[in-house]
């Protein structure tokens, strides 16, 4: 697994085992993935061999899914094949692509030797669906089977991925995209989704299974927007490193440089698309060549967007942006990262116009460029919060990188999971957060489950452009921003940033309702890890 992989230098408390993961080979490219005229087919048949290798993610519709866990192996970069574990063999899994309105039923079979689970990041699934291994279902061990089902009522841009060891299982490749149609979404000529993702590539196919994660030092980690420039140097002086910086192979859908896909286009095309960070780093994403807008953010859509050129999208760890665009501008253009280090170079792919010769677009990722700001972003309307209504709670939460017993940690109030304090609500609250990030040089992108929230302001400043709705929030050092939201869908919810590395070391709480009262009964032989 990539996390494990890139572990120079790693003294892990408590026992693990290790478990062979592969063998190498070469494999076919993956799609971009144009939707707009894709005849969707089924799945694939598993493959329970580790010297499997993977294919093509496909496309997936119907109101029934079968995914199936599985090792295989993939080539990520040109020459460079890692072990991974997928659903239906290919890394991302398929896309899901469902009907607003549907009841959808997805089938998970563990062919892995590890129990896992599907989250379903961003949508308001009941809470007996969010996958929560030990909080809303047990882990699917080996060899058995499992069935979600919700239905799909709010449309956007989402995606799937293992909450079974989350930084360890999405790490290897266990996560996918899903989207929702909208019955009134605007009709678009072509319909891409980038799944943005970092990997190792000094891996030697040995993946160590059951790591405690909590006894990392991320101290050395550069967690702020992919700019290994940032890097700490005290590594040397802690009990532990875990160097972001190992992350030296920057994907789009599972391939990084020469192996991604174009995506082609016709001359007036209006075009979609859809970015989802599925890794651990931020990424400054640039459109070359054509202006655009940002028309959804985590799914939801942004009023009266307006037209922007030569802006980065800042994607933090969980977010997803949708941005659209005409093609009016023939010759073939890159979307690219602009983070300020040299992976960055392989998460790039080209737009290309059918039927027009010209030369390649070049890179310009050394570039500085104005970042989008949401914040004042597209038209404002009337909401159902403001700063100054009265809300039934309002609860701080203060994020710190700290030391504690030895260990560097995350924190949430000064406290680490399972020991942070639960946001209690009930049924029609109304809930005011205050997310402070206090830590030195860490991004917190937070992700609350089953639910979304509006942003009210950032750094003590009201929003002037459209009423953002998101369900993860990058808040950075030093910053702080006020979030509302209702509490209208019970249950018992993860709240946690979505640098998995800091999720597994403490950054994790509970949003608990106090109406609510689950029949799940946790089997402690299950093996349950949330994070």
């Amino acid at each position: 697994m990539k996390a494990d992989w890139k572990l120079k230098s790693l003294i892990i408390i408590g026992a693990f085992s290790i478990v062979l993961a592969g063998c190498s080979g070469s494999l076919s490219g993956m799609s971009g993935m144009d939707h707009s005229k894709m005849n969707m087919g089924g799945t694939n048949e598993p493959q329970k061999t580790t010297d499997a290798q993977a294919v093509k993610t496909q496309v997936l519709t119907g109101k029934e899914i079968n995914l199936t866990a599985m090792e295989s192996n993939q080539e990520i970069a040109p020459g460079k094949t890692l072990p991974v574990w997928t659903f239906n063999n290919s890394v991302p899994g398929p896309e899901i692509r469902v009907k607003q309105g549907d009841t959808i039923k997805i089938n998970l079979k563990n062919q892995l030797s590890e129990p896992v689970t599907i989250h379903w990041h961003g949508v308001p699934v009941p809470n007996a669906m969010d996958g929560i291994p030990g909080v809303t279902q047990n882990a699917v061990q080996p060899g058995q089977s499992f069935t979600y089902e919700f239905k799909a009522d709010v449309p956007g841009t989402y995606w799937y991925h293992s909450h079974q060891d989350s930084v360890n299982q999405l790490d290897r490749g266990l996560y996918g995209s899903l989207v929702v149609e909208g019955k009134t979404d605007e009709k678009v000529d072509r319909d891409y989704t980038l799944m943005l993702d970092e990997w190792v590539s000094s891996g030697e196919g040995m993946a160590m299974s059951g790591m405690d994660m909590s006894g990392m030092d991320h101290s050395g980690m550069n967690m702020h927007s992919g700019d290994s420039s940032a890097k700490e140097n005290n590594m040397n002086s802690m009990p532990m490193g875990h160097d972001m910086s190992m992350y030296d192979l920057f994907t789009i859908n599972g391939k990084s440089g020469s192996l991604v896909d174009p995506l082609p286009v016709k001359q007036g095309d209006k075009v979609r698309i859809r970015l989802i960070n599925a890794g651990y780093l931020s990424h400054q994403i640039h459109l070359h060549g054509h202006e655009f807008k940002v028309i959804a953010t985590d799914g939801q859509p942004v009023n009266n967007p307006g037209i922007l050129k030569d802006n980065v999208l800042n994607i933090a760890p969980g977010e997803r942006y949708d941005i659209e665009f005409v093609a009016n501008n023939p010759g073939q253009w890159l979307i690219e990262d602009h983070s300020n280090n040299k992976p960055a170079s392989g998460m790039k792919a080209m737009i290309v116009y059918e039927g027009i010769s010209s030369s390649a677009d070049k890179s310009n990722a050394s570039e500085k460029l104005p970042a989008f700001d949401l914040a004042q972003y597209g038209e404002a309307v009337k909401t159902a919060f403001s700063l100054d209504q009265k809300y039934s709670l309002e609860y701080t939460m203060n994020l710190n990188t700290e030391m504690k017993d030895g260990k560097m940690v995350y924190t949430i109030n000064n406290k680490t999971f399972p020991n942070t304090d639960a946001l209690t609500v009930k049924k029609g609250d109304t809930v005011k957060v205050r997310l402070v990030n206090k830590s030195k040089t860490d991004d917190h992108p937070m992700h609350l489950h089953g639910h979304f929230f509006q942003i009210l302001s950032k750094n003590g400043t009201p929003l002037t452009g459209a009423p953002i709705m998101k369900d993860t929030l990058n808040v950075k050092p030093g910053e702080e921003y006020v979030v509302a939201f209702e509490a209208n869908n019970p249950g018992d919810w993860m709240f946690h940033c979505h640098d998995l590395h800091h999720a597994s070391a403490g950054m994790v709480t509970e949003l608990k309702y106090t109406d609510y009262k689950s029949d799940f009964v946790a089997d402690p032989n299950a093996g349950n890890k949330p994070e």
